[in-house]
């Protein structure tokens, strides 16, 4: 299927998507330079391998409308293309029926790389992939924009996951929405099939050890009318950098207006310092499907505050996530063979940044523990073994 651009008039800007992986996690969370990659750079993608159905997957139209689908909606710019190329890598190379995947790439209007050349950037190094590429205005949402601790939060792109529902085609009415920060080590038709039940709208997973308390300020919690928000419900954190979203819902509920409320309220009085988070939390908290925790391991960018790094959950590991602000494409050493890990991990293949801008596959990561704790600086360290020899691929 060719791939298609959608002139949308009026829609925010989605924070572009994510990542290559496994680097040393706390060498993650040191603060880069900023430096955005050339448009020359991204010519340099080269090829994925062609995945392929197997024969016990259904046939289906590929189209943008087919509910037989995988839906996936990404945000797609210049400075976070890398992580974008890894992540959309990682679904495919991991999905059950990869041909039965389907994108949704938002782009920015004004990006230094425009909306048509990233169609064709990622048409040449995916040729099969199923995907539509809408174009965001970043007016839509610029005014509603507060400062924020970090200024990588205040990127329009962000929001574009409040403007889902108008920005896509009215015929997709459910679909998972993926951060650029992300490495999928799971068939993604088990994330799909999690049902969203009763009337909730998202479902992610839930942590609702962490302090709630934290992601609005005193002016907040000392307002008795605000506060009120909270009253039937019981607020548990959740991470928006992956959902399971019903769009029907989404829409009939006006959850975009919403949202947009609490932002118009945010510019007149400060209640929070995170960006696109807190009015989710806002909206959504203790109503949301929880998914299990497998599924979003994130925190691996290190804290958004301080430079340290996170408190990750134990168990088995389905999505990498690196939220926070070291990105691992940032880093420009070559391939690594020993990496000090912070925490228990998993059995799984990862892709792994090599020379920029080239990424390799390593197929064997023999990483089984049951360790569960903080990192600090006695870090396990593993050997990883290549059972074949690494092969380029677009990252």
């Amino acid at each position: 299927m060719g791939a298609q651009i959608l002139r949308f008039p009026f829609t925010p800007a989605v924070f572009a998507f994510s990542l290559l992986l496994l680097l040393p996690f706390c060498f993650a969370i040191r603060t880069f330079r900023h430096q955005s990659a050339g448009i020359a750079d991204f010519t340099r993608f080269s090829e994925a391998p062609d995945y392929r159905n197997g024969a016990e997957c259904s046939s289906s139209s590929a189209g943008a409308c087919d509910a037989s689908l995988v839906h996936i909606a990404m945000t797609l710019d210049s400075e976070y293309l890398r992580g974008s190329m890894a992540a959309i890598h990682s679904v495919l190379k991991h999905a059950s029926c990869p041909e039965n995947v389907f994108f949704h790439f938002i782009a920015a209007e004004f990006d230094q790389a425009s909306p048509r050349q990233l169609t064709k950037l990622v048409r040449s190094t995916f040729p099969s992939l199923n995907f539509k590429v809408y174009i965001f205005r970043e007016d839509t949402v610029i005014n509603l924009i507060s400062s924020s601790i970090r200024l990588a939060l205040e990127n329009p792109l962000n929001y574009a996951r409040n403007y889902l529902g108008d920005i896509l085609d009215s015929c997709v009415d459910r679909l998972i929405y993926l951060d650029s920060d992300v490495v999928v080590v799971d068939d993604i038709h088990k994330l799909w099939n999690i049902n969203l039940t009763g009337s909730r709208v998202i479902g992610a997973p839930e942590y609702c050890h962490a302090n709630f308390t934290n992601y609005f300020t005193e002016k907040f919690w000392s307002d008795p009318v605000l506060t009120r928000i909270f009253a039937s419900r019981t607020p548990c954190y959740f991470n928006t950098g992956v959902m399971v979203m019903d769009l029907s819902r989404w829409r009939l509920g006006n959850y975009k207006k919403k949202i947009e409320s609490w932002m118009e309220l945010q510019k007149r009085t400060r209640i929070y310092d995170l960006g696109s988070l807190p009015p989710f939390l806002l909206v959504f908290a203790g109503n949301v499907e929880p998914i299990d925790h497998r599924w979003n391991q994130h925190g691996l960018g290190g804290d958004n505050v301080k430079d340290s790094c996170r408190t990750l959950h134990p168990g088995p590991v389905s999505l990498l996530h690196w939220s926070g602000k070291g990105k691992p494409w940032a880093r420009k050493e070559e391939i690594i063979k020993k990496i000090s890990v912070p925490f228990a991990f998993f059995s799984v293949d990862f892709i792994f940044l090599s020379t920029l801008p080239f990424a390799r596959i390593i197929t064997t990561f023999s990483i089984r523990t049951s360790l569960s704790r903080k990192s600090n600086t006695g870090l396990i360290e593993f050997i990883f073994r290549k059972r074949r020899k690494p092969v380029k691929v677009a990252y």
